[in-house]
C-alpha cells in the first residue's frame, strides 16, 4: 500500500478482499486492453497497401482476443475505492503476459508456427527483448514484420503508461498501475499528463531516426522498421541477418545515436523542449551512460584488436556498435559474441545486466540504481568516520535524505538489483539441466540469461528453435519477470498462491 498517496486523496478507501480489488481494477484494465486492440488495427494498413491481404483474418486475431477481453473488464461495474499496490503489481503482470498470449496469434494462424514459439516471438517484442525463433525473416509477409516492430514500440515506454496517456483521467488505481509497470519519472502533475508527454517525445524522436537512418541509403520500409525497434531498444529486424544484412558501417554508425536516445532518461528531452534546458552533461544517468560507453568501446575494441586478431578498423565498428547495442539493451548486433573471447564477453555480459537509464525504454539494473549504490558505500563510511552519534545524510538527487529513509530508499532498489542477479542464476541453473548443451559452454548460457533478464536480445545462438520446449517457456518467464523488474511477477504468483492455498484448506 501507498499510504501517504492515501492521504493526497481524501474520500478513497482502500477495499480490503481479493474480489473487490479485481472489480476496482477490472474496468481500467478493460480500457487497456481496448486501446491495445485499437493500436492493434495499424498492421492491416501495411497489409493492404502490400497487397497481403490473405493475412488481414490471422492478423484480425490480435485486436479481437484484445478487444473480446477488454469489452468484458469494461463492462464490469466499478464499486467504490481504489485498489491496493498488489493488486496493481499483479495485474501490471498480468496485462504483459495476456499481450504476449494474444499478441502470438498472428504468428500462429498467419505463419503456421507453434504457439510456443510464437508466445516466445511476442513476448519478445512486446518486452523489448528481440530474441527470434522465426524460420525465415526474410520470407515473413511484411504486415507480421510490422506487427512484430510495433509490439516493440508500444512496449518500448509500456503498455499501462501508453493506455494512461490516451485515456486521459487520473487516479490512485492509474498511478499505482503507472508505477507497477517499472516507470518512476512524473516530471509532469499528474502520471496521464506524463504519459502523454513521454509518447509526445517518443513520437519525435521515431521520426528525427527516420530521417538520420534515410541517410544511409535503405529503403524507407526498412528504415522505418529499424528505427522503431532501436529508439524502443528492442531490437527485432527485417531481415534474417538483422543489421549485418545491409553491411553498411555507415548504417551501424547512424543507428548509434538512435539506441542512446532510447536509454536516456526521457525527461532530459523534456526539459530541454519546455525549460530550454540541456542537461544531457549534467544529468547523472547520462553522465554515467557515456562513462561506460565510452569504457565498454575501449575495452571491447582493444581485446578484439589484441585477443581475437581483428583488423583496428573492424575491431573499433564492432566494439563501438555492439558496447551501445549492449549497455542501451537494444540487441542489435554486427558481430557473433560466440566468436569472441571469455574476456571480451564477460564485459559485454555486465554492460548488459547494468542496462540504461530509469526513465527510458531500455532495460537492465538500471543507471540509476547503480548511482544508489555507490552513494550508499560513500554513505556507510562517512557513517564509520563520524561515528554512530552523528547524523549522516545520504545525498541523492541533490537532496539529503536523512534518519531512517536511507535504508528505505535503498533497500527498495537494491532489492530489484539483487532479484535480476537470483533470477540469471536461477535460470542458468534450470536451463543447463532442461537444455541439450550442443556445444555451447555453461557461459553462453549465463550470456543469454542476462540478454534475457535485461531485454536485450544479443544472442549467441543458444536461443534458437530447437530449444526444448521447457527452455522456450522459462526464456519467456524469464523477458517478462525482467521487463516488469520482476516485482510484479512476484506479486501475482504469491497472490495466486495465497489464493490455491485459500480454495484447497478452506
Amino acid at each position: 500500500m501507498d499510504p501517504q498517496r492515501d492521504r493526497l486523496l481524501p474520500g478513497k478507501r482502500v477495499l480490503p478482499t481479493a474480489n473487490s480489488q479485481f472489480v476496482a481494477i477490472a474496468p481500467e484494465l478493460g480500457l487497456i486492453f481496448l486501446f491495445i486492440a485499437l493500436v492493434s488495427c495499424a498492421p492491416f494498413l501495411v497489409g493492404l497497401w502490400y497487397g497481403e491481404t490473405g493475412l488481414l483474418l490471422p492478423m484480425a486475431s490480435a485486436p479481437a482476443g484484445f478487444g473480446i477481453i477488454g469489452i468484458w473488464l469494461a463492462g464490469i461495474p466499478k464499486v467504490e475505492g481504489e485498489a491496493r499496490l498488489s493488486a496493481a503489481l499483479s495485474a501490471v503482470a498480468l496485462i504483459w503476459f495476456a499481450a504476449a498470449l494474444i499478441g502470438a496469434l498472428p504468428y500462429t494462424f498467419g505463419l503456421g508456427l507453434p504457439y510456443t514459439d510464437s508466445v516466445f516471438e511476442a513476448m519478445s517484442g512486446w518486452t523489448g527483448t528481440g530474441f527470434s525463433l522465426l524460420p525465415s525473416v526474410d520470407t515473413t509477409p511484411k504486415m507480421l514484420l510490422f506487427w512484430r516492430s510495433l509490439t516493440q514500440w508500444m512496449g518500448g515506454l509500456g503498455i499501462v503508461a501508453f493506455s494512461i496517456a490516451l485515456a486521459g483521467r487520473s487516479g490512485l488505481t492509474r498511478f499505482r498501475l503507472y508505477r507497477a509497470e517499472g516507470r518512476s519519472e512524473t516530471f509532469m502533475p499528474s502520471v496521464v499528463a506524463t504519459g502523454f508527454e513521454m509518447w509526445r517525445i517518443y513520437l519525435v524522436l521515431t521520426a528525427l531516426g527516420v530521417g538520420l537512418v534515410l541517410l544511409s541509403g535503405i529503403p524507407l520500409w526498412d528504415a522505418v522498421n529499424i528505427v522503431m525497434t532501436a529508439i524502443s531498444t528492442g531490437g527485432f529486424a527485417v531481415h534474417t541477418a538483422g543489421i549485418l544484412y545491409y553491411n553498411s558501417p555507415l548504417l551501424e554508425m547512424l543507428i548509434v545515436p538512435v539506441m542512446i536516445a532510447g536509454a536516456l532518461p526521457f525527461k532530459l528531452y523534456f526539459l530541454l523542449y519546455y525549460k530550454r534546458r540541456f542537461g544531457f552533461l549534467t544529468d547523472r544517468q547520462a553522465i554515467l551512460l557515456f562513462a561506460l560507453i565510452l569504457a565498454g568501446c575501449a575495452v571491447v575494441t582493444f581485446d578484439l584488436a589484441t585477443i581475437s586478431s581483428l583488423a583496428p578498423a573492424e575491431a573499433l565498428r564492432q566494439g563501438i556498435f555492439m558496447t551501445v547495442s549492449g549497455i542501451t539493451c537494444t540487441g542489435f548486433q554486427n558481430a557473433d559474441p560466440r566468436s569472441w573471447y571469455a574476456t571480451t564477453v564477460m564485459a559485454l555480459t555486465v554492460l548488459m545486466l547494468i542496462g540504461g537509464s530509469a526513465g527510458s525504454t531500455a532495460g537492465g539494473i538500471k543507471l540509476g540504481r547503480v548511482i544508489l549504490g555507490l552513494e550508499l558505500l560513500r554513505w556507510w563510511f562517512l557513517r564509520l568516520q563520524a561515528g554512530r552519534r552523528a547524523i549522516t545524510p545520504l545525498r541523492h538527487d541533490g537532496r539529503a535524505i536523512l534518519e531512517h529513509l536511507p535504508e528505505y530508499e535503498v533497500s527498495k532498489s537494491m532489492l530489484v538489483a539483487v532479484l535480476f542477479i537470483l533470477v540469471v542464476a536461477v535460470a542458468t541453473l534450470l536451463l543447463l539441466h532442461l537444455a541439450p548443451q550442443g556445444g555451447f559452454d555453461s557461459a553462453d548460457v549465463v550470456f543469454e540469461v542476462v540478454s534475457a533478464v535485461s531485454n536485450v536480445g544479443i544472442s549467441t545462438g543458444f536461443v534458437n528453435p530447437g530449444m526444448s520446449p521447457a527452455a522456450k517457456w522459462l526464456f519467456i518467464i524469464v523477458m517478462w519477470a525482467g521487463r516488469l523488474e520482476i516485482v510484479p511477477v512476484i506479486a501475482l504468483a504469491a497472490g495466486a498462491s495465497r489464493r490455491l492455498e485459500h480454495a484447497v484448506f478452506r
